[in-house]
């Protein structure tokens, strides 16, 4: 099939606009929505910038780095770092830590490993043992988010970049509303703004569908880890998973415009004034909308299985 922008090959079929691309123009599609997405949730002008990059080793996280360091790598008011979190699930996290490290060492980032081991005193492995009838990605999530705001305060970072695709993304707006959890979804990052104890999230990916990241990171030799997290099977976003998909199969273009929807439900909320009020966890000090964030929630809970 000939791309439809040129006489070259193409390689993609973007069914969402009804476009087939080359090389070329695909690289050219999935940059400029990358660019754009970031000059809207970064201040690119200001006189220094720290930027952390939280990289699993995947695909997303990977690509992610890639292209950050591709367009900020050279900018002399901005510092790119990164780090990955090991939560200790057997046979799973070595790949993605190895990967993560090699992308970081060609790219010229520094890189650094954390652990729920050190950070909690528990594996999620051993966490699972503990408590094996709830899903484990319950009790992972709330961590991971813990460790990766942790981690970026200690590198004073002003924002923290997560690999997260736009197919990610749509399912977790519906997750949100299946759940009725409004605020919860108006939460949801990019953050336009900085809360005390909170450093805010990008994700510069969230126009990409995954397959579009897939393909890039192949096209362009970024490496990454392609291993399945062996909790995957119990998550709970697979059901929205499927449904996204399949939504996405019969309305082409719907994962945009579920992205689009809660972006003029923000708009909407915060033309009318709308506010979410932040505390501070009782046990830890860690900004939350309740007495105690989740990880102590869910810690205090394991202490008394």
């Amino acid at each position: 099939m000939q791309c439809s922008l040129c006489s070259g090959k193409a390689v993609y079929e973007a069914r969402y606009n009804g476009t087939y691309l080359c090389r070329s123009h695909f690289n050219d599609s999935v940059e400029r929505r990358f660019k754009h997405e970031l000059r809207k949730q970064v201040d690119l002008r200001a006189k220094h910038l720290e930027i952390s990059v939280a990289i699993s080793g995947g695909k997303d996280s990977s690509v992610t780095l890639f292209l950050l360091n591709k367009f900020l790598g050279k900018r002399e008011n901005i510092d790119l770092k990164a780090f990955t979190i090991d939560e200790g699930i057997a046979g799973y996290r070595d790949a993605g830590l190895e990967s993560a490290r090699q992308l970081c060492k060609k790219l010229g980032v520094e890189h650094r490993t954390l652990s729920f081991s050190e950070a909690f005193g528990r594996t999620m492995d051993e966490i699972v043992r503990k408590d094996p009838e709830t899903i484990p990605c319950s009790h992972c999530g709330p961590m991971r988010r813990k460790l990766m705001n942790i981690e970026s305060l200690k590198f004073a970072s002003d924002y923290v970049a997560l690999g997260i695709n736009l197919d990610d993304y749509a399912q977790s707006i519906l997750m949100n509303v299946v759940k009725g959890d409004f605020e919860r979804m108006l939460r949801m990052a990019p953050h336009s703004t900085r809360k005390e104890g909170l450093v805010r999230r990008i994700v510069p990916l969230r126009r990409i569908p995954e397959k579009e990241v897939m393909l890039y990171a192949v096209l362009n030799g970024v490496q990454f880890d392609g291993g399945w997290c062996p909790y995957y099977e119990r998550a709970q976003r697979n059901s929205f998973r499927s449904m996204v998909t399949d939504i996405e199969d019969h309305n082409p273009g719907a994962k945009f415009a579920i992205a689009n929807f809660l972006d003029g439900l923000r708009s909407h909320n915060a033309t009318n004034g709308g506010k979410i009020v932040m505390g501070k966890c009782t046990r830890c000090g860690a900004p939350t909308t309740g007495d105690l964030c989740s990880v102590c929630a869910g810690m205090e809970a394991l202490d008394v299985l």
